[in-house]
């Protein structure tokens, strides 16, 4: 009986062996998460000028120039002054390119620098660090989004008709931009691969998306071609929020930016699951 006391109090006295990276629990997963997310924005904004300033600036001169300065020989696009129409699709355009473009960017980076490696040993889930390294385009995306209808506001008088549509086509629109924009940093092998998608794919398709004009001015065939170009489709949708204007449905542009977004995210969350690309 002593040898079983002494047993006893000598497995008492042992500490608690750690868990294995498996079995950590729900909070540790969650405070990884935070951390993740927390660096990512703390990334946006060491570099504010760059990331939210500089955006901030280039739309307001397209605003200027083309709205303000062409609206005395533009006065209206579909029942409003030409400055007021082009605000929404001059928003989306900054904000899909500043979606992508960071989460391009801290992908590659992390890949380059081998720090994606600590986040994949980390004690988190597959999908707590998809969604960490898609915080920081999507929180860059809608600050950009905020500070030029604040200053777009005075300038043109544009309102919000609007908000239930203008929320969800916002929050699809970035994170399809913004899970595109990892996936290309996940499969890219050089900086130039990341910078080619925004400059020859996402930025044409924003100009010929409907943001200076409406398709119902175009004739035949580019009238019908428009229709296959998914940067309209968001671009309808989020002037339908801001106008309550749309060249087609708003349940079609939503549903279409929805049918994209989710695909998009879905394969960013199942590389980081299947670890292709990253565990190298």
């Amino acid at each position: 009986m002593a040898q079983l006391d002494s047993l006893r109090k000598q497995t008492a006295d042992e500490p608690a062996l750690a868990p294995a990276a498996g079995d950590v629990g729900p909070a540790d997963g969650l405070g990884g998460l935070a951390w993740l997310s927390r660096r990512e924005i703390l990334r946006v904004w060491k570099v504010w000028t760059q990331a939210v300033l500089a955006p901030v600036v280039s739309s307001m001169l397209f605003i200027l120039v083309f709205g303000v300065s062409l609206g005395g020989r533009i006065r209206e696009v579909a029942g409003f002054p030409y400055e007021v129409f082009v605000v929404p699709g001059l928003i989306v355009m900054a904000m899909v390119q500043a979606a992508y473009n960071n989460n391009a960017s801290t992908i590659y980076q992390a890949r380059s620098d081998r720090y994606v490696n600590d986040v994949l040993s980390a004690p988190m889930k597959p999908w707590q660090m998809n969604l960490g390294f898609n915080v920081g385009g999507i929180v860059r995306a809608i600050a950009i989004g905020a500070f030029l209808l604040l200053l777009a506001l005075p300038l043109t008088g544009v309102g919000v008709a609007q908000p239930l549509v203008l929320v969800p086509a916002v929050l699809f629109g970035v994170v399809l931009f913004g899970a595109l924009g990892t996936v290309v940093g996940i499969y890219a092998e050089q900086w130039d691969h990341t910078t080619f998608i925004s400059n020859i794919v996402i930025l044409p398709l924003a100009f010929v998306g409907g943001v200076f004009y409406s398709i119902d001015l175009l004739g035949s065939p580019w009238h019908e071609l428009s229709h296959f170009n998914p940067v309209f489709y968001l671009v309808n949708a989020v002037r339908y929020g801001f106008l309550g204007t749309s060249d087609v449905s708003v349940a079609l542009s939503l549903g279409v930016t929805a049918a994209l977004a989710i695909p998009t995210y879905l394969w960013a969350q199942y590389l980081f699951t299947s670890g292709r690309r990253l565990k190298a």
